[in-house]
């Protein structure tokens, strides 16, 4: 429901931000996810299962918390990213933006005229409480909403500080695992060329003065990258901690009732 970005009061005030990615499509881990006290999570709909009714259902979950629900779309898509807005996606995460031209693409498709062109349905949507702010939503949503360009490609590299130039561009986000593939180092990110990739990248956005985040790599914990200059980390996955806690329980036990 419309309400302050907190993510986005919290990074304008120098704070660092840990987060949790959903990626289950499921609204009791988003719920645990606030109870927990994660500033944000990223509900997952480039790799994740969930639909809009179930990402509806997650920040649902999430509304009596202070987390600030951010929205990953599949694509850099007009359409996709409208109803994402409209279900009341606090933040907009567009997987490997490589232009300008693409990251002006995505902040018009986040607007609404004559900054953008994003379809007005005020008087309905979840986003506005279905119509009962509408003049608030209207007036604060460009404000409020905060737009991340995901780079993840040595293209992406090349091009980021005309990415973050772009108006209305509020954080560029770095994907070390699509950045190692793309580079033909799959599942390497130690190596030499890898680190050497993300130093320059991480730079770059640091030289832009853009806020700048990331997830979890190879040997860091999330200390680590805030230490490193990122402002949001993701800590995790809904999967990924109840697939480490189940795997460490079995394997206790396997080791002492084999």
């Amino acid at each position: 429901m419309f309400r302050e970005n907190s993510l986005k009061k919290k990074l304008a005030d120098g704070k660092k931000a840990l987060g949790l990615w959903l990626a289950l499509g499921n609204n009791a881990t988003a719920e645990i996810a606030g109870l927990a006290g994660y500033d944000w999570v990223m509900i997952d709909h480039e790799h994740g299962p969930g639909d809009f009714q179930s990402a509806i259902s997650q920040m649902q979950a999430l509304a009596a918390f202070d987390t600030t629900c951010l929205f990953r779309v599949p694509w850099n898509d007009a359409v996709y990213i409208k109803r994402a807005l409209d279900a009341g996606a606090e933040g907009i995460m567009v997987p490997m933006v490589e232009t300008a031209d693409e990251a002006r693409a995505a902040v018009a498709a986040c607007r609404y005229p004559p900054n953008g062109i994003r379809g007005a349905a005020t008087s309905s949507v979840r986003a506005a409480d279905y119509g009962m702010r509408e003049a608030d939503y209207v007036a604060g949503s460009e404000a409020q909403l905060m737009i991340i360009c995901q780079i993840e490609t040595p293209k992406g590299i090349e091009n980021t500080e005309a990415i973050a130039a772009v108006d209305g561009v509020d954080m560029l986000f770095v994907g070390p695992s699509d950045i190692s593939t793309n580079l033909g180092y799959a599942k390497q990110r130690d190596h030499p060329k890898v680190k050497d990739a993300l130093a320059s990248l991480e730079k770059r956005i640091k030289d832009a003065g853009k806020w700048m985040g990331t997830v979890l790599r190879f040997g860091l914990d999330p200390q680590d990258l805030f230490d490193a200059g990122y402002d949001i980390v993701s800590g995790g996955s809904d999967s990924g901690h109840v697939r480490n806690a189940a795997v460490a329980q079995v394997k206790a036990h396997r080791a002492k009732n084999a």
